[in-house]
């Protein structure tokens, strides 16, 4: 059987140099070989630390926002229903079901939990994390067109579409014009390489004539039509509820910094940051800053209103707010909570680093 870099290498030696979102694409996710289908522990096992590898805290936050939400939408029918995307190992999923379970039983009863997951692989580790609620859950592959306004409640992900393949375009300085990025190869090893091809009208970054006119040479910035493409199915498929995500981000005017000349897409391997975009071919993780003005238009240009785009410290910081305010419980307050609170909502730790972006029909 051939490896994942075996295979990268026999495309390009097939077709020519590819672009760097099809490189991207097959070393996270080609199946039984990209690093997520291999990789069971991203988190604090694994190459980076999560909002999730915290502790249980951040799932039973969004647990009680989520329920508020819920209550104020009034769905009717006897079913109720959140769906998630880019679930992993469904420890989030597992979370939240179980503090809905035990603070707000009606509710848990009339929960329809669905998964959004193409690969057969995570889904088997799904089912394993998730066994005590598979009364309550389902498994869809992912949201199209063929679910126009079919969905009533509540649709986020959770560090999902910063690692969704990214095309990696170039500022040409002297030609005053865009190039792409590709990958190639140079004595069988992978190089950066600019793309023949002209870039597409609808692939070109929006940025005005005064900015590119100073841009350096080679300013980079990464684009994502897939995870646009994939927010505006999310939005065209919630008929009446609240579309959410969670995730490394920024907006459209802070991305063009001279201290971001070379984009912001990463890699992580074993723990640690690196630059080598090309290296550890399906060993690491690759993530890209996500553009949420890019997502806000898609959003709004399928009817949904922007409710708040905030970092995830002020998000939190609220619905603790509310829950010591309610009546209701919500969880005994110990040093270790406090701590992964801390954690969650530090500038230093995971407060700053990730935005929350919130849209409703």
């Amino acid at each position: 059987m051939k490896t994942l870099p075996e295979i990268i290498r026999a495309e390009i030696e097939c077709v020519g140099a590819m672009p760097f979102a099809r490189f991207m694409e097959l070393a996270l996710y080609l199946p039984g070989l990209g690093y997520y289908e291999r990789e069971k522990c991203p988190g604090r096992n694994g190459d980076f630390y999560t909002s999730v590898s915290a502790g249980e805290l951040f799932g039973q936050l969004l647990a009680y926002q989520f329920v508020e939400w819920l209550e104020e939408l009034r769905v009717p029918g006897p079913k109720i229903q959140i769906i998630e995307a880019g679930a992993h190992d469904g420890l989030l999923a597992r979370d939240i079901l179980a503090w809905i379970q035990r603070h707000r039983p009606e509710t848990f009863g009339r929960l329809d939990y669905c998964l959004i997951e193409p690969s057969l692989t995570r889904r088997e580790w799904q089912r394993e994390t998730l066994e005590d609620f598979l009364p309550n859950m389902r498994w869809l592959p992912r949201l199209d067109a063929s679910m126009h306004r079919s969905l009533q409640g509540i649709i986020f992900s959770n560090e999902l579409l910063d690692a969704f393949p990214v095309h990696r375009l170039g500022w040409d300085a002297k030609a005053g014009r865009w190039f792409e990025w590709g990958v190639g190869l140079e004595a069988g090893t992978f190089v950066p390489i600019k793309m023949a091809r002209a870039v597409s009208p609808d692939l070109q970054p929006m940025a005005p004539p005064e900015l590119l006119a100073v841009l350096p040479d080679h300013y980079t910035i990464e684009m994502s039509p897939a995870a646009d493409q994939w927010w505006r199915d999310a939005a065209g498929s919630l008929r009446q509820g609240k579309l959410l995500t969670i995730d490394y981000g920024l907006a459209e005017d802070e991305l063009f910094l001279p201290s971001r000349k070379d984009g912001t897409l990463r890699a992580y391997f074993r723990h640690h940051p690196g630059s080598d975009i090309l290296a550890n071919v399906g060993e690491q993780d690759l993530t890209a800053h996500v553009n949420f003005s890019s997502l806000r238009a898609a959003g709004e240009s399928c009817g949904l209103v922007t409710e708040s785009f905030l970092m995830q410290s002020q998000f939190l910081t609220r619905i603790l707010e509310k829950t010591a305010k309610s009546d209701a419980p919500f969880d005994e307050w110990t040093p270790a909570r406090t701590r992964q609170f801390q954690t969650l909502t530090h500038p230093e730790h995971l407060g700053r680093a990730f935005r929350v972006l919130i849209q409703s029909r």
